[in-house]
């Protein structure tokens, strides 16, 4: 059996579902068809999409797919992105079957249709790229690289640009300014020509939307407060939700603005969806199972500096009072920028609505119908379809895609470290920080190993076998870390069986199949570069051996950062590197290269200061490929 056999095999034992055989049904991503009489929903961890008849609240179809099914887009067709196979599914929904597949990069996770130029828009996100795909003969005319996880796309009405949301920040962590993205992709010449930089600590990016005239676009992201310690978790402290405004004529941020209220966040916001006058959004708000609406006409007039209309008034399930900051805008519309740390902005001003989505459990993708009359949302642990009222918020049917298996603790835990109710105030679930498990990219003042030097966050696969946790080993275990995690991060005292069930899920997680593989073995390269990682002239193999590559002790390895207080740090796993950059205890190396030069000048992290630049590329990606 192959090291990619293996993987899936053991990928799949994780997420089937228990032992009676039943898959769990897990709604990621959904689209309206654009008569709006049926809705695809993918379903990540039972392999499928499903057509949904909306009039009949029922499922007309169930397709069965490769890999996981991820995010879903219809234009005169369906497209499915298929995780784990590196494909996209051209689905015939009326036939109900695969009519084409097209290769794409690993790990395809969003997906765009820009219909005038025949082009499909694929997010890579394990090489974090997009595959720019011509629809007719289904090959993918140029790969364009972005930063870091493409994790949703959106075109421009005259697809004169796309822009790409990516996940997560990717630089020199221990700089304040360290953000993530919005990509811009010209359409026309195939590139990027912009990144449009979020404000400080964004990450999450989820989302991104553009308006039906092009003027605008809204992405939807988790505001971290990387720079304070996290002493308190109360008033957006440590972490608050975010939707920014782009700029569109300009290709710049315009504004960012605050999904919470001043004492109950809005973890984890998700899918966007925008009606076609651009006068109103619709957010998901998945770790607090929300959805919000954003009045944007009348956001859009107080961004300016204007007055809100005295003949319109406020919602009545939320106030209508104008924060100072407001007050600064209108005197200054130059000052916006300050609304971004202004818990009351929206909220206050009655620009922002939040409701329930009643038994729902994590909503994720979401989609409105092309007559604007019903809102379609996934509900990723129910595995359901939710149809929502946009008048109200309300659901007025949960169309549920199968037969769900009762939970056991791996699913149960996966459930609760992605819950946000289970934080104080709701500001932040655990994935929040580690998105699938694995690292945001930021570095957090966690107070275990004193107050004022802030460690990059690591990721928790494998975390139960590589004892002790955190990069000074402050943790004996992932045990007991985990545990510190509720309630000095968290801040609740959780149930023993909450804690267990988390402990369950971290202990389940596999290691995903490298996308520098070729065919699940080494490249050519790579092979060269693991004889020099092996030799004992590089010396990289006698601290980091396999199979975990690490020999669980502390080192010197010269990488003490002017905020630090020690010299040895954890030796971390190397298992899946391609996807937990920055690295470093302190997350100062924005690439490995970095890592093994820049950082390594006198020879303390493996003997590289003799390599050549190409054997450098070798080891490189060798490294990549674990």
């Amino acid at each position: 059996m192959t090291r990619a056999a293996a993987l899936a095999t053991v990928t799949a034992l994780v997420v089937a579902g228990p032992a009676a055989g039943a898959p769990y049904r897990s709604i990621y991503d959904v689209a309206f068809s654009p008569d709006g009489k049926l809705v695809a929903a993918s379903d990540y961890t039972a392999g499928a999409v499903a057509i949904v008849d909306v009039g009949g609240g029922k499922i007309q179809k169930e397709i069965k797919l490769q890999g996981k099914p991820c995010a879903v887009a219809w234009a005169d067709k369906l497209y499915v992105t298929e995780i784990g196979a590196g494909t996209v599914a051209e689905v015939d929904a009326a036939g109900g079957k695969v009519a084409r597949r097209f290769k794409v990069g690993p790990r395809p996770a969003a997906v765009a249709v820009a219909a005038k130029a025949k082009l499909l828009l694929v997010g890579n996100s394990g090489i974090s790229s997009v595959s720019a795909v011509d629809m007719g003969s289904g090959k993918e005319k140029k790969r364009i690289a972005v930063l870091n996880e493409p994790r949703s796309i959106a075109v421009a009405p005259d697809e004169s640009v796309a822009l790409v949301a990516n996940l997560l920040p990717l630089g020199d962590a221990t700089e304040a300014t360290q953000s993530a993205c919005i990509s811009v992709i010209d359409l026309k010449s195939l590139t990027k020509v912009k990144d449009i930089k979020l404000p400080s600590g964004s990450m999450q990016v989820r989302g991104v939307v553009i308006s039906a005239d092009g003027k605008w676009a809204y992405a939807s992201h988790a505001l971290g407060r990387f720079t304070l310690p996290t002493t308190q978790l109360d008033r957006g402290w440590i972490n608050t939700n975010a939707m920014s405004v782009i700029d569109m004529s300009k290709r710049e941020l315009y504004a960012t603005v605050l999904l919470d209220r001043l004492t109950e966040g809005a973890s984890d916001p998700w899918g966007l969806a925008i009606t076609k006058d651009g006068k109103t959004l619709w957010i998901t708000l998945s770790g607090v199972h929300q959805i919000a609406r954003i009045d944007l006409e009348n956001l859009h007039l107080l961004m300016a500096g204007k007055d809100l209309p005295k003949d319109k008034p406020a919602d009545p399930r939320s106030p209508r009072h104008l924060s100072a900051i407001w007050g600064e805008v209108k005197k200054d519309p130059s000052k916006r920028a300050l609304l971004a740390n202004d818990l009351a902005a929206l909220y206050g001003a009655g620009l922002l609505i939040r409701a329930k989505l009643i038994g729902s459990s994590g909503p994720r993708g979401i989609s409105l119908s092309p007559d604007g009359k019903k809102i379609a949302v996934a509900s990723y642990f129910t595995g359901q379809v939710l149809m929502v009222d946009p008048t109200n918020e309300k659901v007025t049917a949960s169309i549920a895609v199968g037969t769900q298996p009762k939970a056991d603790d791996v699913r149960r835990g996966e459930e609760i470290f992605h819950d946000g109710t289970f934080s104080f105030q709701h500001w932040l679930s655990c994935a929040t920080c580690h998105p699938e498990g694995r690292a945001d990219g930021l570095n957090w003042d966690l107070l275990n190993d004193g107050i004022g030097n802030p460690k990059n966050t690591r990721p928790l696969l494998l975390s139960y076998k590589t004892p002790p946790s955190m990069s000074r080993g402050v943790r004996a275990s992932m045990s007991v870390a985990s545990l510190a995690g509720f309630r000095f991060i968290l801040f609740r005292e959780p149930e023993t069986a909450e804690v267990d069930a988390v402990r369950a899920y971290l202990r389940a997680m596999q290691p995903e199949e490298s996308p520098y593989l070729v065919g699940g073995k080494l490249s050519a390269k790579a092979k060269k570069g693991k004889a020099i990682f092996d030799s004992e002239k590089a010396g990289c193999a006698m601290c980091h051996p396999a199979p975990l590559y690490t020999d669980l002790k502390m080192y010197d390895v010269g990488t003490r950062g002017k905020l630090d207080r020690a010299d040895e740090f954890d030796t971390p796993m190397l298992i899946e590197l391609w996807r937990t950059g920055p690295y470093l205890h302190d997350g100062a190396a924005k690439t490995l290269r970095e890592v093994l030069t820049t950082h390594n000048k006198k020879d303390k992290h493996g003997k590289t200061s003799h390599l050549s630049p190409e054997q450098i590329d070798q080891l490189v990606e060798y490294l990549n490929s674990l």
